[in-house]
């Protein structure tokens, strides 16, 4: 079965799939690795600054074999699909933004891309659920079934316009629910499940919202608004701002999304996008 109508932009997909940054930046709040340090923070650092191959790169070299850093598993899949929107964009200077495929068609970079994406995606599952086999309360690997799947959701149905990824969106809306369930106040699982709640509502015709569970947009902008001033990790809250300021965009909330660009800005100063929107702003 596929999914019906769930689109999203090329230029314009969740930040919550999201995750990045820039070494240029001055050390934040929780990140107080070394620039040029190969961590988790120092990948994390250069994928909100748009530096998405260079986050690639250092998430691969930090990933291991019996999934101990399932969350560099995930930031390396998120770096790979910011790299395959950005081919496409580039790619499709001269076709319409809504002719994905004649723009996939057109970019050298996206079947290698597009390559590593599923292998990574395919291994790094595997190693979630077995962790979860190991232990079913593993809410760490709980969650990133979840998020892996999620990633996988947002590049097939938004970046690439398929309407596939059926199995991909219950389980993962099945494991973040799950997750939260016993944690309430995990913030990524919030910020996750908000997206999942917005696209349902915003992108998906009023008759087929139940298949999917339903969707609630201004509960989804309320719980990013909450996850983006809690008191948690820098790069934790970082993703929920990120997601605030897209949810911003597309709620047309325009003097918000301007003060939450500015405000990122402050810690990723590299990110293109950030200043671009910005300075179109002005």
């Amino acid at each position: 079965m596929t999914l019906p109508i769930l689109r999203g932009r090329v230029t314009g997909l969740p930040i919550v799939l999201t995750l990045a940054s820039c070494l240029l930046a001055a050390p934040a709040p929780g990140a107080d690795q070394p620039a040029g340090a190969s961590s988790l923070a120092g990948a994390q650092r250069l994928f909100y600054n748009g530096s998405y191959a260079e986050a690639a790169e250092m998430a691969r070299a930090l990933r291991s074999a019996d999934g101990a850093d399932l969350a560099a598993y995930e930031l390396l899949t998120s770096a790979l699909h910011f790299q395959i929107r950005e081919a496409m964009g580039k790619a499709s200077d001269r076709i319409k933004a809504s002719d994905k495929n004649k723009a996939l068609a057109a970019c050298a970079e996206c079947p290698g891309l597009l390559s590593a994406f599923k292998e990574e995606t395919a291994r790094s599952l595997a190693l979630a659920r077995a962790r979860l086999k190991v232990n079913a309360q593993d809410d760490v690997a709980r969650f990133f079934v979840g998020k892996l799947n999620l990633n996988h959701v947002w590049l097939h149905l938004g970046t690439l316009g398929r309407r596939t990824a059926w199995s991909e969106y219950r389980e993962a809306r099945r494991s973040i629910e799950a997750v939260l369930k016993r944690d309430p106040a995990h913030v990524r699982a919030r910020v996750a499940h908000a997206w999942i709640e917005y696209i349902v509502d915003t992108r998906v015709p009023f008759g087929f919202q139940w298949i999917l569970g339903g969707g609630d947009r201004k509960k989804a902008l309320a719980a990013v608004k909450a996850a983006a001033s809690a008191d948690t990790d820098f790069f934790v809250r970082t993703e929920a701002r990120f997601a605030l300021w897209e949810m911003q965009i597309r709620e047309k909330l325009v003097a918000d999304a301007v003060a939450t660009a500015r405000a990122l800005l402050v810690d990723f100063p590299g990110n293109r996008d950030l200043v671009k929107f910005v300075d179109t702003h002005k």
